[in-house]
C-alpha cells in the first residue's frame, strides 16, 4: 500500500508532467505554423530551464513570437478556433473571431452568458435579434454571438431573415446563392445551408433572392414548419430580423421564435424607437428576452 507522502508524490510528478507536455504542445504548434524554427526551440528550451519561465513567456522573451502568435497556439490547443486578423477571410465586424481577447469580444461573451442563463437553459433552440433601426447592429450582434456559440462546439444555425437588407453572406464572406425567401416561396426543394470553414460546428442559412413581399414571406406556415424541422439539427438558432423602421417582418419572426434580443448602439439609438420595438414585439406575444448596448 502506497504511503500519504509517496500519493502526493505521485500527485505532484503527474501534474508536473502534464505541464511538460503542454509546453510541449504549444511549442510544436508553434513550430508548425512556421513561428518557431528547430534551432530557436533549443534556444527557448536552454531560457526556459535557466530562468523557470513557461516555454511561451521563454519565446517571447527572445522575440521569436508574439503575444498573439501564444494566443493562436493556445487556442488550438484548447479547440478555441479563432482566426488572426491579418489571416481572416471574414469581415472585421466578427470581432469574437478575429480581436477574441478584446474589451468588445468580452461584453460580447458577457451576454452569450445571459441568454445561456435566461433564455437556452430551459431547452429553447430559437432566438430572434432584431433591432429599430438599420445602423443600430442586429445583424453584427447574430454573428458574432453565432460564432461565440460555435465556439464553445454549440451546433450553430445563424438564419438571416432579413428579407431587406441581408448582411450575412458578406460577414462571412460566403459568396452568393439562393437561401431562406427560395426555400419559402418554394423555388428550391432544400435548404441552402452553408458552412464556414473556419467554425465547424456553425452554419449559415443565407436570405436568399430579394423577394417583393418579405413580410408574407414569413407570414406562410412554411416558415414555422422550417425552424420546427432546423430545431431538430442544431443547438441553438439564431435569426436575425430586419429593423422594425423597414417594416413588420421582426414581428412575423418573432412570434415564430417566441423571444427576441434587441440591439441598439450607444449615441445612436433613441429611447422612443426602442419603447415602440418593445410594445410591438410584445403583442406578437413573443418575450424580450433583452437588449445589448453596442459600442
Amino acid at each position: 500500500m502506497n504511503s500519504l507522502s509517496s500519493i502526493c508524490e505521485q500527485e505532484v510528478i503527474a501534474r508536473a508532467a502534464a505541464s511538460i507536455g503542454a509546453e510541449a504542445n504549444i511549442g510544436k504548434l508553434l513550430q508548425n505554423a512556421g513561428k518557431l524554427r528547430p534551432h530557436d526551440m533549443e534556444r527557448v528550451l536552454h531560457l526556459q530551464q535557466k530562468e523557470g519561465l513557461r516555454f511561451g513567456e521563454a519565446a517571447q522573451k527572445l522575440g521569436l513570437v508574439s503575444e498573439d502568435d501564444i494566443r493562436q497556439a493556445l487556442s488550438q490547443q484548447f479547440d478555441y478556433p479563432c482566426i488572426p486578423a491579418d489571416e481572416a477571410d471574414l469581415s472585421p465586424e466578427l470581432t469574437v473571431a478575429t480581436a477574441p481577447y478584446g474589451k468588445e469580444a468580452e461584453a460580447l461573451r458577457s451576454a452569450r452568458s445571459e441568454l445561456l442563463l435566461r433564455w437556452f437553459k430551459d431547452g429553447r433552440k430559437a432566438l430572434a435579434i432584431g433591432s429599430a433601426r438599420a445602423n443600430e447592429g442586429a445583424s453584427y450582434l447574430a454573428a458574432n454571438l453565432a460564432v461565440l456559440f460555435a465556439q464553445m462546439g454549440r451546433r450553430v444555425l445563424l438564419v438571416d431573415a432579413n428579407l431587406r437588407q441581408p448582411r450575412q453572406l458578406g460577414m462571412f464572406n460566403l459568396g452568393k446563392g439562393m437561401g431562406l425567401s427560395d426555400v419559402l416561396a418554394e423555388r428550391v426543394p432544400s435548404l441552402q445551408v452553408h458552412s464556414v470553414k473556419a467554425f465547424p460546428t456553425l452554419s449559415v442559412l443565407p436570405a436568399g433572392s430579394l423577394p417583393p413581399n418579405p413580410a408574407e414571406l414569413l407570414a406562410r406556415p412554411a416558415f414555422g414548419a422550417l425552424l420546427s424541422r432546423m430545431e431538430a439539427d442544431y443547438d441553438i438558432i439564431l435569426v436575425d430580423t430586419a429593423p422594425s423602421q423597414l417594416g413588420a417582418d421582426f414581428q412575423l419572426v418573432a412570434a415564430r421564435v417566441g423571444g427576441m434580443l434587441i440591439a441598439t448602439r450607444r449615441n445612436v439609438g433613441r429611447v422612443a424607437p426602442l419603447a415602440e420595438l418593445k410594445d410591438k414585439i410584445a403583442l406578437t406575444g413573443a418575450e424580450v428576452v433583452g437588449a445589448v448596448v453596442l459600442g
